[in-house]
């Protein structure tokens, strides 16, 4: 089997040719990628695993990209066509979901809550066809299948290792969009950080989001890095030194400040942020992971060999859907009894001794 940091790779590259082309054909153009798989048994290329973006684009170093890593890996390992279609703005899912089905396309994969009412409708006018959703779960059809991913067990631990972390006492988060893939993550944040204070005696603040009432900082979408800068600066100057940014692109706008700043340390989401964004390597603590890539693959072999199922897949902390990626460079600047109570953390959580919940929980 191919090595996953191959896999990763190969993806890497082709997702700047993908936007690259995309970029030139322009908006809700029809998909512009279009490959067929390697190696793989005979005739199974014949399967063409198509892939629609959110806004966010293939290349956003997120969850985006992890869905895309996902299709690559089918394609290399599973001998799969692919196609893709990437979307600047909303108005572009639609056209872009039908111009997949004029491809005939054996699975849409659409990537993010924000497609769910383009999914529904499509898999509605198309009975016969197969869906998958990243991170929606609000629809049921037979023929949708919903990828989701409990990433608050995953952002509790997260939160805990921002306070032990924190040498100022104030951490911050913020959100792209007021959405429930996105609030869970702050959800599970604000839980891990009053953990911390329980277990300290401490009282380290979070800035941002506060759980109770659901209501927090959003920057309104997932595409200006600006908006994510500022906000970041903003929580700077009130204390904040570590931040966690629930908000693809936008989160690089995050990480700028903080490297302005100095002393700051970001938590990024969905993927390693250490691997999909080398020039801030230096300021990741850690990452809250969602196996997108993962997801994506298993659906793909699956719905191959004539096993689709509209049973959600729903990532947990047991099972390997959600966690939080290494320490990277922080490593030896976390101390040994912070790690093993992350790590009895994450036990209790598995076993069910320690219960997160947040609103957005999948069900």
């Amino acid at each position: 089997m191919t090595d996953r940091n191959t896999v990763k790779k190969i993806a890497a590259s082709a997702v700047l040719v993908t936007a690259a082309a995309l970029a030139l054909a322009g908006c809700g153009t029809p998909p512009s990628t279009s490959s067929t798989g390697g190696s793989g048994s005979p005739g199974a290329s014949s399967f063409l695993a198509c892939m629609v973006s959110d806004q966010g684009g293939f290349d956003d170093k997120s969850f985006n990209q992890s869905g895309y890593e996902g299709l690559v890996q089918a394609q290399t390992e599973l001998g799969v066509s692919i196609k893709t279609a990437q979307s600047k703005n909303t108005t572009d899912f639609t056209p872009n979901l039908e111009a997949m089905q004029a491809q005939n396309c054996d699975l849409d994969i659409t990537v993010g809550f924000n497609l769910a009412e383009a999914t529904k409708d499509q898999a509605t006018k198309y009975p016969n066809s197969n869906f998958a959703i990243i991170d929606d779960s609000s629809i049921d059809l037979p023929n949708v299948k919903s990828l989701v991913f409990k990433t608050s067990d995953a952002a509790f631990l997260a939160g805990y290792l921002a306070a032990a972390y924190s040498t100022t006492g104030t951490v911050a988060t913020f959100g792209g969009m007021q959405i429930p893939s996105v609030t869970i993550f702050m959800d599970g944040f604000v839980d891990g950080v009053a953990q911390y204070n329980t277990d300290s005696g401490k009282t380290v603040k979070v800035l941002g989001w506060d759980k109770a009432a659901q209501n927090g900082t959003f920057t309104g979408d997932f595409e200006d890095q600006s908006k994510g800068q500022v906000t970041t600066k903003n929580f700077i100057d009130q204390g904040a030194d570590v931040i966690l940014p629930v908000a693809g692109p936008v989160g690089n706008g995050a990480a700028a400040a903080a490297q302005d700043a100095g002393n700051v340390a970001i938590i990024w989401v969905d993927a390693d942020g250490y691997e999909t964004s080398p020039q801030y390597q230096s300021l990741f603590l850690t990452s809250v992971m969602k196996e997108i890539g993962a997801s994506v693959f298993d659906t793909i072999r699956d719905t191959q060999s004539g096993s689709f199922s509209n049973t959600p897949y729903i990532g947990t902390l047991a099972n390997g859907g959600v966690g939080i990626a290494p320490y990277h460079d922080f490593d030896s600047k976390i101390p040994q009894d912070v790690k093993d109570k992350i790590d009895q953390l994450k036990v209790q959580i598995i076993a069910g001794a320690l219960k997160v919940t947040s609103p957005s929980d999948p069900q």
